[in-house]
């Protein structure tokens, strides 16, 4: 049995994708699957938009997306090299292009130096005279009559017309291969046994079909995935917002919780949280939906809060201070042990680690800002000084720093009705975080501690006596 071949081969002219991110899941996925190989190609031809930065992105993203390739552009390969510029480098294209234009399946076009543009000459011949002149020179395909049809494993079959499809150039001027002829030499000597990819891909596959048939090679097999939508039903785009997975590694979803969105995204699966890497077992091709599925921010979000909540809290920490590390965020310096205790509280009110660091960052830095309403609402009240008097007493008092223990202390205070329970907490709760929307009230008294929590108190203290 012929070893199962699958690629994702992007250009390296701007950020991955999430709709490639999807794609190249899906061929990864079933690489694994059928344990057979997942192949890394540059198709680095547009010399003036590609770059090696962009290339480094790309595969940085796919890393961190989880998935890994068995031969690409920096691990090599029996089949390399694996950038299209170098492959033209080689001649791998020309030589090809040759011996389609010996078969006359292809010819030379010569171009007027004037107008660019304009042919003035197709033959079969090599125009050496022309091209030493410093006539622009292609290599065009010759579309023969007839019908091109094949079978899709989504969609079925599916067939077209050749007289709706013009000859067209497989070599440009410069020597560059096109994509649509690059494509299939590339697959063909990688051995690529699947071609899973984006619906818009569907009018470019009759083309290679009868590169494939006329260089006697067989095709490999074609899947066209419908795109991912954006709210209004067209193609996701920079239109719509960002759309690059590092934008949202930025926010702070989590790799694993990006990749169950995107496999939901027309895959039918019983469950909706899960790990794509123990779905490799029971993944297949034909459970994907052939219909067009839109990406929503908010599920996104969702699907990450509940990875999580799912983590053990040592994992979750890791992810946070790598995520901190990636977007130049200030690390806390602190023991482990407070730093787990508070991410267990914190990611119960959240859903992306930029949410989490958000909530916590009055937990690890003394720096925090009160937010205005609180300070209007809480801190300006006549019982704001009456209170935290009290307050200060009750917790200098305080031997028991459970959560039992704080919980007594904040309903005593209630009890003396200085202010109403909602009022005497939301005080508390303000003047130890800056924030009125927090973990428990108890809970982040207890993490927080007597030093904290006395220190932060003393700080709202004279804050009220100044703004009174």
């Amino acid at each position: 049995m012929t070893e199962v071949r699958l690629r994702f081969a992007p250009s390296p002219t701007g950020y991955l994708h999430v709709g490639g991110a999807r794609t190249a899941l899906f061929n990864w996925l079933y690489a694994r699957k059928m344990g057979g190989k997942f192949i890394l190609r540059m198709e680095d031809t547009d010399l003036q938009r590609s770059s090696r930065e962009f290339e480094r992105m790309i595969m940085e993203a796919l890393k961190w997306c989880g998935m890994d390739w068995d031969e690409g552009p920096d691990v090599g390969g029996k089949f390399g090299p694996y950038r299209q510029s170098e492959r033209t480098a080689q001649g791998i294209y020309n030589d090809h292009a040759k011996l389609l234009v010996q078969k006359e399946r292809a010819y030379y076009t010569v171009y007027d130096k004037v107008d660019r543009k304009k042919p003035i000459l197709t033959t079969y011949e090599y125009p050496k005279e022309h091209v030493d002149n410093g006539y622009d020179v292609t290599i065009s395909f010759k579309v023969l009559p007839g019908r091109t049809k094949f079978h899709d494993l989504l969609k079925g079959d599916l067939e077209f017309d050749n007289s709706t499809i013009e000859d067209f150039v497989i070599v440009k001027s410069d020597g560059f291969p096109t994509y649509n002829y690059a494509v299939v030499i590339d697959d063909h000597l990688m051995g690529i046994t699947h071609v899973f990819r984006g619906e818009d891909h569907v009018p470019n596959t009759p083309k290679q079909l009868m590169i494939y048939e006329a260089l006697g090679w067989d095709a490999p097999q074609f899947m066209h995935i419908p795109l991912i939508l954006g709210s209004d039903r067209t193609p996701l785009s920079k239109r719509h917002g960002a759309t690059a997975v590092e934008h949202f590694r930025g926010l702070g979803i989590l790799s694993r919780g990006l990749m169950n969105y995107l496999a939901l995204l027309g895959w039918s699966v019983e469950e909706e949280i899960f790990n794509v890497k123990e779905k490799i077992p029971s993944f297949d091709p034909h459970s994907i939906s052939n219909k067009g599925v839109v990406f929503d921010p908010q599920k996104l979000e969702w699907v990450n809060g509940k990875h999580m909540r799912m983590m053990s809290i040592q994992e979750l920490w890791h992810e946070f201070v790598e995520w901190m590390k990636y977007t130049n965020k200030r690390i806390p310096v602190c023991e482990e042990k407070y730093a787990l205790e508070v991410t267990a509280i914190c990611r119960e009110k959240v859903n992306t680690l930029a949410q989490l660091y958000d909530i916590s960052y009055s937990f690890f830095f003394q720096d925090f800002n009160y937010e205005e309403n609180f300070v209007n609402e809480y801190l300006r009240a006549s019982y704001a000084e009456d209170l935290l008097k009290a307050a200060l007493k009750s917790f200098e008092e305080l031997k028991d720093w459970s959560i039992e223990g704080t919980e007594k202390v904040c309903r005593s205070l209630a009890e003396l009705q200085i202010a109403s329970k909602n009022k005497t907490f939301q005080l508390i709760r303000g003047s130890v975080t800056g924030k009125l929307v927090t973990p428990g009230l108890f809970e982040t008294l207890s993490v927080l501690g007597r030093e904290r929590v006395l220190e932060r108190l003393n700080r709202a203290m004279n804050l009220t006596k100044a703004t009174n």
